[in-house]
């Protein structure tokens, strides 16, 4: 009894020692507990917020991603209110372009140079009944063809079924006036909804060799397979992407990557009839020839020097003879002399897509001293570098990491994010840099896009703190073809990333060059426009730098 005793007190003495070792060790790292729990809830939300199946990730810090994290759901949710759901019974309660009505405000039989043009439209259904909320995807543009002159309008959406659409009247001349219902409010939100409801709209393949043999593996923004995954992933900036890991070969044997159009659609077919070649693009201004636009002896305001930090207003330019005018700042024609010594000493990185590289095929043309430097490199998609040894100038066109839609095979090698490009230059005054990117996202939910122009935003800082005197220029994306793959390419899709990429970097020191305004003003609808935009943009770029 008495040994008993003995050893249930030693039982209780070992217990409470063992508790007091436990308290103090939690109390040593209860910090590191506590960051350890609010780190995997954060992962936890990442990984649900792109609604996909993700492995687990490497740790991320919180800081960073709480901050991209709740900015990416405040934009998600300003576009959701800006693009509510619009169910429709049948295409009869949808806009119609026919029975709407755009009446010009105060008319006048002539107009002045510099006067501004106001039309009201009122939207109705093809059953000729008002419609009581706005929505709708418009194109307002003004031209005179025999002067090779255009300009975007401005539309102000009420939200109550009608709109209020403004011209500037930038030349004098006549002046055809146009309105094109693009897609209606009904078909607007089925597109932002079919949008962010899949990854899956494009099948990555991954191309994985190892010596004379190779093989290509399903790969992809997220990927929902139980076989085991490569994760090639950034944990700063929260970009990842995935492919399954061939057998006997390592991850680090990726070196190219193709992709393809899987045959899948989230519209309904009573949606899709809306996106008919026959109903996109539908001319509203209908009865309205021309105006007469007379000079009257107006003066022009001499604008301060285009200069990176000014933000263009809408529209920021107009083109006359071919060649674009900025209206917000004073823009010089560059010759090929003035062009050859704007460019002397320059180091230019241009970081996009193939939008973006037609300027470095369009600058050999102009300056004859830029050779092409053979980087032993294949493909449309390798690296290009231009290079004037005796001016000391080089220029540089890289394109930017997933997601790179192309049914070329293209290389992995030397490929990285943006946010990363930027990071690995010094900078200088005599450093530019280009940036471009978004028609390669559109067939993805918009959260990828949002997240790539915050990683972008936050290089550029990191950037200026260390060099501030770099000219960083943001180029909008293109306006495209109107009757291609709407679901997945879409000028919707190009609009919307339009107006994140200007909030997102409208408070930042860079230069921004407009393309989306200036396609529309020239009226190119081709993802690719012709060379003497290419010329205007570039022209736009130097005025930046020089």
């Amino acid at each position: 009894m008495k040994i008993s005793m003995i050893n249930y007190k030693l039982l209780w003495a070992l217990l409470f020692i063992l508790a007091s070792w436990i308290a103090f060790t939690v109390f040593q790292n209860s910090t590191k507990l506590w960051s350890t729990l609010n780190l995997s809830i954060s992962i936890h939300y990442w990984n649900n917020s792109t609604k996909s199946v993700f492995p687990k990730t490497s740790p991320i810090p919180l800081k960073s991603l709480t901050e991209t994290e709740l900015r990416i759901k405040e934009i998600i949710e300003k576009l959701d209110q800006q693009i509510p759901p619009r169910p429709f019974t049948h295409v009869n309660t949808t806009t119609s372009a026919t029975h709407s009505t755009a009446t010009i405000l105060n008319p006048q039989d002539t107009y002045c140079r510099g006067d501004q043009l106001d039309i009201l439209l009122e939207v109705r259904d093809h059953l000729g009944h008002r419609k009581q909320y706005g929505g709708d995807f418009l194109r307002a543009r003004m031209s005179s063809p025999a002067l090779m002159a255009g300009a975007s309008g401005k539309v102000t959406d009420f939200n109550n079924g009608t709109y209020l659409v403004s011209f500037t009247l930038f030349w004098e001349g006549q002046v055809s006036l146009s309105l094109l219902l693009i897609h209606p409010s009904e078909g607007a939100s089925a597109l932002w909804r079919a949008r962010n409801q899949g990854y899956n709209k494009i099948i990555f393949k991954g191309k994985f060799v190892n010596g004379t043999s190779h093989v290509f593996t399903e790969c992809g923004l997220t990927l929902n397979s139980s076989a085991e995954l490569c994760e090639y992933l950034d944990n700063r900036d929260q970009e990842a992407f995935y492919c399954v890991k061939p057998q006997h070969m390592p991850c680090e044997a990726l070196t190219h990557m193709t992709t393809r159009n899987r045959e899948i659609s989230y519209l309904t077919d009573k949606e899709k009839s809306l996106f008919h070649r026959s109903k996109v693009g539908v001319e509203m201004m209908k009865d309205q020839k021309h105006i007469d636009v007379a000079n009257c002896n107006k003066s022009e305001k001499i604008e301060e020097k285009c200069q990176v930090g000014m933000k263009p207003p809408v529209p920021g330019g107009y083109t006359l003879q071919g060649k674009w005018i900025t209206t917000f700042c004073n823009q010089v024609q560059l010759d090929t002399i003035k062009i050859n010594g704007c460019l002397k000493g320059k180091l230019i990185y241009l970081l996009g897509d193939s939008t973006l590289r037609q300027w470095i095929y369009y600058l050999p043309k102009v300056v004859k001293t830029l050779k092409f430097f053979d980087l032993h490199e294949t493909g449309i998609f390798k690296k290009h570098l231009l290079l004037d040894a005796e001016r000391h100038t080089q220029i540089q066109w890289k394109k930017h990491n997933y997601p790179f839609v192309t049914l070329q095979l293209y290389s992995l090698i030397d490929h990285d994010y943006i946010p990363r490009e930027i990071d690995r230059l010094s900078g200088d005054k005599n450093t530019a840099i280009v940036i471009t990117f978004g028609q390669h996202f559109r067939p993805f939910p918009v959260d990828v896009f949002i997240r790539r122009a915050i990683g972008v935003r936050k290089a550029i800082e990191r950037l200026f703190l260390r060099s501030p005197t770099t000219k960083v220029i943001i180029k909008t994306e293109n306006i495209r073809e109107m009757h291609i793959d709407t679901e997945r390419l879409g000028d919707f899709h190009g609009y919307i990333q339009y107006l994140i990429m200007k909030d997102i970097f409208k408070d930042l020191n860079v230069g921004i060059i407009d393309a989306w305004d200036m396609t529309i003003a020239y009226d190119t609808n081709t993802i690719h426009p012709p060379d003497h935009v290419i010329g205007n943009q570039i022209n736009m770029f130097l005025n930046y730098i020089c």
